[in-house]
């Protein structure tokens, strides 16, 4: 019997993460992007009990066209280039621009809450066996806490390998599927979107 796995993945957190990790100095904007279906594959293949992936959903923030709009083009690329295999699912939220910006950085605002509404749905649906959150957001946890209570799923997390991970409080729990430099290498994405453009 094979596990229903899906993938959520926050994909900014993931990201500034892997330049935290691998781009410490002199990164390029096209450092620590990662193809979401292949790490998505490569999740469910280091399980040990035999799983199939159904769904990876990734979540982010849509920069405006009218405030950044090189950003605003290359995401648009980029989603696209997703969207090529049918089990990606992408969930977009526009992001928010304080007065002062740019001097003020943007910010993703309901990327975490989404993930979270989504996991607890899904699994409260019965649309997987196991739910694997990639993220650091500590946010999250009342999500992971309230599917792991409520016996819905099994629920996983992942990590770089030398990155903070998630886990309840007290415990090293739940299992974390830690990422190293050569899982980075093997899903990385290093196209410039800006130049790849459909």
């Amino acid at each position: 019997m094979y596990n229903r796995v899906i993938v959520f993945i926050d994909y900014e957190n993931l990201r500034f993460s892997a330049l935290d990790q691998f781009h410490r100095s002199g990164a390029s904007h096209t450092d620590g992007n990662v193809w979401p279906i292949d790490l998505a594959e490569l999740l469910v293949q280091k399980r040990s009990h035999p799983s199939v992936l159904t769904q990876v959903r990734v979540y982010r923030g849509r920069p405006s066209p009218v405030k950044q709009p090189s950003a605003s083009v290359a995401n648009a690329a980029r989603e696209l280039a997703w969207s090529s295999s049918p089990l990606t699912h992408l969930t977009l939220r526009d992001v928010r621009y304080p007065a002062d910006f740019p001097a003020t950085r943007a910010q993703e605002k309901g990327v975490d809450v989404a993930l979270a509404i989504d996991f607890v749905r899904l699994a409260y649906e019965g649309a997987y066996d196991v739910g694997i959150i990639v993220s650091r957001d500590t946010d999250l946890l009342p999500a992971l806490e309230t599917v792991r209570d409520l016996g819905l799923a099994r629920v996983e997390v992942a990590a770089w390998r030398n990155a903070s991970r998630l886990n309840f409080p007290g415990s090293f729990l739940p299992w974390c599927h830690k990422l190293t430099r050569d899982d980075y290498e093997s899903i990385r994405d290093t196209t410039d979107y800006l130049k790849n453009r459909p």
